[in-house]
């Protein structure tokens, strides 16, 4: 025989050998994950709460969802949220070449009503929600700003904020900005 086929059907061998000898793979039965007495998953162990990112309080036509931030095409936005809500907001430059059939809307305020939002004043309006047929988590940022004069007030959803801009309450700007911003719960449901 050739040196080369016997060298094959030695190492051929000693691999079947290994093979038959090792211990045998353990295998492992799915469990349901642990529930809280309300019936929801308690995901208390699957990793510390310090290292996810928080959600953030939003509104929808005048109700309540929660939703985060995990990149943003704009450095200066990608750091204000960083610094709003850590942990890292991810900057991704090129979200802005998404077309706009593809994004949704938020109207962010940069005066006004004090609250939560990224600037310190009310909560995000958002146009859309899963389940809605322009609904998408990459969003087209629109400035929210009240005219002097106007009396601020929070606004709740969009036909609001656009009512408030007819009557000159309001400007709107555009700055070409995009931020993912994936809800986790919203009006009649939840992920």
């Amino acid at each position: 025989m050739k040196p080369k086929l016997v060298v094959g059907i030695v190492v051929l061998t000693l691999l079947a050998v290994a093979c038959s000898s090792a211990a045998p793979i353990p295998t492992v039965t799915p469990q349901p994950p642990p529930t809280s007495a309300g019936g929801m998953v308690d995901m208390a162990g699957a990793m510390p709460s310090k290292d996810l990112v928080p959600p953030v309080r939003g509104l929808y036509k005048g109700e309540e969802l929660f939703f985060i931030h995990t990149e943003a095409s704009d450095p200066e936005v990608a750091k204000l949220l960083t610094v709003m809500m850590g942990p890292e907001v991810l900057l991704l430059p090129s979200l802005t070449q998404v077309p706009d059939s593809v994004l949704a809307n938020v109207y962010v305020f940069t005066n006004g009503v004090k609250g939560g939002g990224p600037f310190g004043f009310q909560p995000d309006v958002f146009d859309s929600v899963p389940g809605d047929s322009g609904y998408s988590p990459l969003r087209s940022i629109n400035l929210v700003a009240w005219e002097e004069g106007a009396t601020a007030r929070q606004l709740g959803s969009v036909e609001e904020i656009l009512a408030a801009e007819s009557k000159a309450d309001v400007a709107i700007q555009h700055p070409g900005i995009v931020v993912n911003m994936p809800m986790l719960t919203w009006p009649g449901g939840q992920r």
